[in-house]
């Protein structure tokens, strides 16, 4: 018994690999992606964990190889470097479009089992790259050119898992300041994010600074996040427009659970790139605060397409969050509809994506098959902002137990076959929900407002 302790302890050390002994200095000013790069690749070959001593680490982007583990104690922090070119311009797809753009400062691309993990932090000291969405943006859109402004200020990711399978994150780790979205799971499946922590209003407003896009992947779970964002901050993606109608991969198998947003778009997000579809979801334990304007969240456009089915949203705590429900499929027009300027030349091939026409009958959306339940809503200014369109309406959603206290009811609009069952909604000015061209049964002849009567 105790021969085999000590193989097993001297293997185990053979199994470790400290990022300094490969010449990480740590010292927040040497770049150290070259000596992080090398711990990384012998642990690959051993299937070992890198780790490292405390410090602050300066790199470019990292990456993750197959059977590698790394772990980021407590008193270690990755912060990114600020100069592009520590970012490989690689294939990938952001905000619904595959394109070439900067690796993330950390990356799992073509890998499986793998792990990140510790109670350190992962940092992208974004405010270079927010400042020059900005700088870009304020030249763009005076010429019309709003939907360009994300895809060419070229922002690292946080973290990208792409094209992987069985990848960990967690473990207490601290995620900050990404330049653009902090953890994107794309076209990768049997992931688990588990106790994150993710802050990107610290030194400035980050824009588009999502927490956690899980991007025509499957067989996800995020479970125990605490968000604080600028943008959406748990978010299920599928492409956008015309290029993702041609991947056409679906959001399916997905349990996100047991978490807090603190500022963000939603407590959970469905679009606004919806075109490859989502299926078998569950959200359920989600709390948002005050600083969130939306509960539910489902955007898309006409040009999106896509679908949603078997959609299962409940058990939420929504505080001072302005709209409980949230439904638009005519989302912020001026970034969902590209159109190429008269005088554009020598674009570059992703704004040609960008403005390929989608018709009518492949590019609205079609929601159906949701069931939202167990909401509670206090402080809202309005309880229900739904609209559709009349030849692609909202079918089948349930809707029961909703507890919302607001100041208005709102509308819903363009929808069928709606199920409402033991709602309670409170308006301060004694609103019911104005419904346009909307079929509705309901358990009561007041939809909404008052419990059931005996």
């Amino acid at each position: 018994m105790c021969l085999i302790l000590a193989v097993s302890t001297v293997h185990a050390d053979r199994r470790k690999f400290i990022a300094n002994d490969y010449g990480a200095k740590g010292d927040g000013a040497s770049v150290d992606t070259v000596a992080l790069q090398k711990a990384i690749d012998a642990a690959a070959r051993a299937r070992g964990t890198v780790t490292l001593q405390s410090g602050v680490y300066l790199t470019g982007s990292l990456f993750l190889k197959s059977g590698v583990t790394i772990d980021l104690p407590k008193g270690v922090t990755l912060i990114g470097s600020r100069r592009r070119e520590d970012y490989p311009i690689l294939p990938t797809r952001v905000a619904g479009i595959e394109m070439s753009w900067p690796a993330a400062l950390i990356n799992v691309r073509d890998q499986h089992d793998v792990t990140i993990q510790g109670e350190g932090t992962v940092d992208g000291d974004g405010s270079i790259w927010w400042k020059s969405y900005w700088d870009l943006r304020a030249t763009y859109e005076p010429k019309g050119l709003r939907w360009a402004s994300d895809y060419d200020a070229q922002r690292p990711r946080l973290i990208l898992i792409q094209n992987s399978s069985d990848v960990h994150v967690g473990g207490g780790l601290l995620l900050k300041r990404s330049g653009f979205w902090t953890l994107q799971i794309l076209y990768s499946h049997d992931v688990h994010v588990d106790r994150i922590t993710i802050r990107n209003n610290e030194g400035g407003k980050g824009p588009s600074t999502d927490g956690v896009d899980i991007d025509s992947s499957r067989k996800i779970l995020v479970e125990h996040a605490d968000i604080d964002v600028n943008d959406d901050a748990l978010c299920l993606k599928a492409g956008r427009d015309s290029d993702g109608l041609r991947v056409n991969r679906p959001t399916e198998k997905i349990i996100i659970r047991d978490s807090i947003v603190r500022r963000g778009a939603a407590a959970i997000t469905i679009g606004s790139e919806t075109s490859g579809g989502f299926r078998d979801i569950e959200v359920y334990n989600i709390t948002a605060l005050s600083g969130v304007p939306s509960g539910v969240l489902f955007k898309s456009a006409r040009t999106r397409g896509g679908f949603a089915r078997n959609i299962r949203i409940h058990d939420l705590i929504l505080e001072g969050v302005a709209i409980p429900i949230h439904i638009t499929m005519n989302w912020n027009p001026s970034y969902s509809y590209a159109t190429l300027p008269a005088d554009a030349k020598d674009v570059p091939h992703y704004w040609v994506v960008l403005t390929t026409h989608v018709p009518e009958d492949k590019g609205l959306p079609h929601f159906a098959r949701v069931h939202i339940w167990k909401i509670k809503a206090t402080g809202a200014k309005q309880a229900f902002n739904v609209s559709a369109y009349p030849n692609a309406p909202l079918e089948d959603f349930h809707l029961d137990h909703l507890d919302i206290a607001a100041a208005t009811a709102g509308t819903i609009a363009n929808v069928h076959n709606w199920r409402l069952a033991d709602n309670n909604i409170r308006t301060l000015d004694g609103s019911k929900p104005v419904l346009v061209n909307a079929v509705v049964q309901s358990d009561t002849d007041v939809p909404f407002g008052e419990p059931k009567r005996p």
